[in-house]
């Protein structure tokens, strides 16, 4: 599956790995993989390293996934980005909204 969601064993933390191309296509599966964000998550981790291309729609599901996490008072981290997807976070602005682990 191009999208695996765990919790940590306290459940405070959810997180997401995007496998291969982040882009229209994962969209029912990557908001599957946050549905059951509630508290006491407080932190929703994105894990980039395997992800090879992001397009303007899974800019888009990030902000939803903002939105949707801060509503239970969780942050989004988007970690383990490679080069070119920091290059297109950046252009984006996205490293004003989120927090960006190397």
């Amino acid at each position: 599956m191009p999208v695996e969601s765990t919790f940590s064993d306290n459940k405070e933390t959810l997180t997401i790995k995007v496998l291969g191309n982040f882009d229209f296509n994962l969209h029912k599966e990557f908001r599957d993989a946050y549905a059951a964000l509630q508290e006491p998550v407080t932190k929703c981790v994105i894990d980039m390293n395997e992800t090879d291309y992001m397009d303007s729609s899974a800019l888009g599901m990030l902000l939803i996934l903002k939105d949707h996490a801060s509503s239970v008072g969780a942050e989004v981290i988007l970690a383990n980005c490679k080069p070119d997807i920091k290059g297109i976070l950046s252009v984006a602005n996205f490293d004003d909204m989120f927090e960006i682990e190397e």
